[in-house]
């Protein structure tokens, strides 16, 4: 349909982002959402009203309201409005080296389907898609995360992937890139910080924490970049201070991240101000 192959004037995007926490945003589209792209992260939402159809997996998925959205770390997707009437919808990102926190080294569970209706995960992920109005203190999203780690364990079973992945190994290459992101990182690199043969660390590095070194060193300069241009920095200035070689090349990461080119990510976060008037004030932390 046409009104799917263009953005929307009136879309809006809440977002809440502090360091160290859980991404959580709540956003209306009228149409197309966001063209395909991935996340390292697990995406968990509620659909509060329309249809929310999307491409996960080779086929087109209808999110409704009742429904739990799970779509996991590095798993293409896009997003539209099924109907005329739009759709609204809360999700929340989910760092897999969070759930890692709780399951301490085995590999990620795995949901088959994206749209669930156990009431495990509906229950565990309740505190996630609360309107963004309700801050969640720490130890509340601590206890939250724990139950929605053992949520996903339970509901997926069996984990799939390599049975013993050497967990310190690859947490102490996440660690080097962490510290180490103004540098060029290579797998020789991550093989002399953490002891552990190259190839071997990136089959485990992806078990355990969803992606690849290249993708998570790549979003990991996203997030700066995002950041950056919250705080005005011009797109070049903060394409280059996020370790992009320039700002097309930045772009291009970008849209297959997000979904939107830059510009166009940044106009929805300012939108809301003037369009989500559920929100008065809007949340402290919402930057």
């Amino acid at each position: 349909m046409d009104r799917n192959n263009a953005f929307s004037a009136t879309d809006w995007v809440l977002r809440n982002a502090e360091p160290g926490r859980i991404e959580r945003i709540e956003a209306w589209f009228g149409g197309h959402g966001y063209d395909p792209h991935r996340h390292d992260t697990y995406s968990i939402g509620r659909t509060l009203s329309g249809v929310q159809s999307f491409h996960y997996k080779g086929a087109l998925r209808h999110g409704i309201p009742g429904n739990t959205l799970v779509l996991h770390p590095d798993e293409l997707h896009d997003g539209m409005a099924g109907t005329e009437a739009g759709f609204r919808y809360r999700m929340a990102y989910v760092d897999p080296a969070m759930i890692q926190q709780v399951l301490g080294g085995e590999s990620l569970p795995y949901v088959a389907g994206d749209l669930s209706n156990d009431s495990r995960l509906y229950h565990a992920s309740q505190p996630f898609a609360q309107a963004l109005d309700h801050p969640l203190d720490t130890l509340e999203e601590q206890d939250a995360l724990f139950d929605l780690a053992m949520a996903l364990r339970a509901v997926a079973g069996k984990p799939r992937g390599r049975k013993n992945p050497d967990y310190q190994a690859a947490k102490r290459a996440r660690e080097f890139i962490m510290a180490n992101l103004h540098v060029g990182i290579t797998l020789e690199m991550l093989e002399h910080a953490c002891g552990r043969e190259r190839w071997s660390l990136s089959r485990d590095f992806r078990a355990l924490f969803g992606t690849s070194p290249y993708r998570f060193v790549t979003l990991r300069r996203l997030d700066l970049f995002r950041a950056l241009i919250l705080d005005r920095f011009t797109l070049v200035d903060a394409a280059l201070a996020a370790g992009f070689h320039d700002q097309s090349h930045m772009t291009r990461h970008f849209t297959a991240c997000f979904g939107v080119p830059p510009m166009r990510w940044l106009e929805r976060i300012r939108a809301q101000r003037q369009l989500a008037g559920s929100y008065k004030p809007g949340p402290k932390s919402l930057r």
